[in-house]
């Protein structure tokens, strides 16, 4: 194993089933340390590309490695980890028997199994409920369960798989923190999901694979400004409708104006809101009209997504 080499590399990537191209020339790194969000609708790639790097799918042609290991070499399995979508445990073993079961099929042991057990109920909060049967647990704990099982042998580079579907808001909180303290503990993930909000708030670069490749990469705000732009969306609802002479000035100053009745609606792309929502506010005091409601929304993923796939994330 490299020193030197990437937690993850992947160039040239291709797998075809039957005839079909569910993965056609992917290349992606990850980096030490880094958490990749890897988004795509259904069929688009993802779970080829990550049962690949798990060792469960041989490509059929390209490279991949894992700190410069092949993913089906045994030294791979022992600094990689892999938490399925699927809630993978034994229904009718206990929390600490699914951990000691996880636990030695990573090669663990003796004193290193006993502490990693330990020390994985601790920090998913089920230590007072080590004894239980698995299926005697919530969604949440089975979740947060499932994520021990895959990290029980601390691996340096860890795949998670929608870690957060179907729980609560308080568990998808508790997970979220667990993710934060394997990153600030060095691990490098690769995450898919199909929550937006999540890829924002936990990762630090975003993939988006679409019919087998890899069609845009980068942060949010790189990603952002390359497809949709860096626009915001201004709308400022009115108390009364706007003087015809008072639309007019609106229409040169760049605003869209709709609606009718007892108020108007003016919508508007601006670069600049401070400089741009006090011109338009000026322009609606002069011809004495009020304002009801303002709302300025930034560019979202969301948005680069659809306009990348035509898609939206979970079609």
């Amino acid at each position: 194993m490299s020193a030197t080499a990437l937690p993850l590399a992947i160039r040239d990537l291709s797998k075809s089933f039957d005839g079909r191209k569910a993965l056609d020339g992917v290349t992606l790194d990850l980096s030490p340390g880094e958490t990749l969000g890897l988004l795509g609708p259904n069929g688009a790639g993802k779970t080829t590309l990550v049962r690949s790097v798990a060792g469960r799918v041989v490509p059929d042609g390209g490279s991949l490695s894992i700190l410069g290991l092949s993913p089906e070499d045994d030294s791979a399995r022992a600094v990689r980890g892999w938490v399925p979508q699927e809630i993978a445990l034994y229904p009718l073993l206990s929390a600490r028997e699914n951990l000691w079961t996880f636990g030695r099929y990573q090669g663990l042991a003796g004193g290193a199994l006993d502490a990693g057990i330990r020390k994985s109920l601790d920090w998913i909060g089920l230590s007072d409920r080590a004894e239980d049967k698995t299926d005697r647990l919530s969604g949440g704990m089975k979740r947060r369960l499932n994520i021990a099982a895959g990290t029980i042998h601390e691996p340096r580079v860890l795949l998670l798989d929608e870690p957060t579907v179907g729980v609560d808001p308080q568990s998808r909180e508790r997970i979220y923190a667990m993710i934060g303290e394997l990153k600030a503990g060095g691990v490098s993930i690769l995450y898919t999901t199909h929550y937006m909000e999540e890829a924002e708030r936990l990762c630090d670069r975003i993939a988006i694979i679409d019919n087998g490749r890899i069609i845009a990469s980068g942060t949010t705000e790189e990603l952002i400004r390359k497809s949709v732009g860096a626009k915001q969306a201004l709308t400022i609802d009115t108390t009364a409708p706007i003087p015809s002479e008072i639309r007019e000035r609106l229409s040169r100053a760049g605003a869209t104006l709709l609606g009718d009745g007892e108020g108007d609606r003016l919508q508007a792309s601006v670069e600049d809101p401070a400089t741009q929502i006090r011109q338009l506010l000026e322009l609606l005091h002069a011809g004495h009209v009020g304002v009801r409601d303002l709302t300025l929304k930034s560019p979202t993923l969301e948005q680069v997504f659809l306009q990348l796939t035509g898609r939206e994330l979970r079609e």
